[in-house]
């Protein structure tokens, strides 16, 4: 259940921000923002400012209101959020305070807002964790104190099998401590087809994990299966520092996932796996007791994911919305306004139909009982 929660607070919080970008830039030209709501409708109850006094307003209940001013509202399902913003579906184009009566350039800065505001809160995240402090690699450089840290595990490997997990420190095999990468392949390189103890440090707690390193191994995967070790140090950064570390490592990670959606666009999907809700939020659970930097960090990556993803120019996402603008600005004249509803519309039930196949394959692919009734 404690994983469920972080879970939700996490993509809240990365949704909420999304529509504040959006909401916020709207405000800063003059486009009316009819609601602003924490979590989604129907609502609960919510606050206006009323024109003629001044004075704030509660209002009870899902009803229509009728105001001037934004309604800021809180709502039964407490997932994100939304904003309502007037003439988003075309209408109001002879009203000033309309975003379908503002120019191009305008409604282009309103839709990438969101996208923008997911991107500095992962810029923040990230510059947080290298104040508070973070792994180095300091692999093959023989520095005392350094830790073995696993960054990857092969899908279905005798690794993953075993319990390891990313961000499993390395202590102890049968032979002894490990205090290089090198040790720990020579030691999983001798016991091929015979079990071997390793001791691992997984945020506070020591286990102790047991497997079988594979006899017969192809070609770049290792006998268990892990790959990304590293030898490392944890290192902390001044203020300045840590601004620019997160602002390159953003940089790093957004050329990184570009190159996953451009292989998955091309039909590459070897070595590859697509998460839904459902993997989300079972890596989640997996990254709690790795401690709160690691959680950070994870945050971080999925609004990246969640910027990433929204400026796709795909119809229903900011980016879709973006590209009719942009068509609209070559053609010299407005597309139909129910040629791109019926886009947007198509889109969105798209959308929904990769979600519902994503999540069966995430059901598929993880042990149901063992993890996902395991999360409650």
């Amino acid at each position: 259940m404690f994983t469920i929660f972080i879970f939700i607070v996490i993509l809240g919080i990365l949704v909420l921000v999304h529509e504040l970008g959006h909401f916020l830039v709207a405000r800063m030209h003059g486009i009316k923002a009819e609601e602003f709501g924490f979590g989604f409708p129907p609502r609960a109850l919510g606050v206006v400012k009323d024109a003629k006094s001044g004075k704030w307003k509660f209002i009870k209940g899902n009803k229509e209101v009728v105001s001037e001013n934004t309604v800021y509202s809180l709502n039964w399902f407490p997932i994100g959020g939304f904003v309502k913003i007037k003439g988003e579906d075309g209408d109001g184009k002879k009203d000033a305070n309309s975003f379908a009566a503002k120019s191009a350039w305008i409604r282009v800065q309103v839709l990438a807002a969101g996208v923008l505001m997911n991107f500095l809160l992962a810029w923040l995240l990230l510059s947080g964790t290298f104040m508070l402090g973070t792994y180095q690699d300091v692999t093959g450089e023989n520095v005392a104190g350094a830790k073995i840290l696993i960054q990857g595990i092969e899908e279905n490997s005798p690794a993953q099998k075993m319990g390891l997990q990313i961000g499993d420190v390395l202590l102890r095999g049968g032979s002894g401590s490990f205090k290089t990468v090198t040790e720990v392949q020579s030691y999983v390189g001798e016991n091929k087809g015979r079990e071997v103890l390793l001791v691992i440090q997984r945020g506070k707690k020591e286990l102790q994990l047991k497997g079988i390193p594979r006899e017969q191994v192809e070609t770049g995967k290792g006998a268990l299966g892990i790959f990304g070790l590293s030898e490392v140090v944890t290192t902390s950064f001044s203020f300045f520092e840590a601004l620019w570390k997160g602002l390159t490592e953003i940089g790093t990670i957004i050329l990184l996932m570009l190159g996953v959606f451009g292989k998955l666009f091309m039909g590459n999907k070897e070595g590859l796996t697509v998460t839904g809700i459902v993997g989300i939020a079972s890596y989640t659970g997996q990254i709690i007791p790795l401690g709160f930097s690691f959680l950070i960090r994870f945050m971080a990556l999925l609004s990246i994911n969640l910027g990433i993803v929204n400026i796709l120019p795909f119809p229903a996402l900011d980016g879709g919305r973006i590209l009719f603008i942009l068509i609209e600005k070559i053609k010299g004249k407005p597309i139909s306004q129910k040629v791109e509803q019926a886009f947007h519309t198509s889109g969105f039930l798209a959308l929904i139909t990769l979600m519902v196949v994503v999540t069966y394959f995430d059901l598929v692919r993880i042990d149901i009982f063992t993890k996902i009734m395991g999360i409650f």
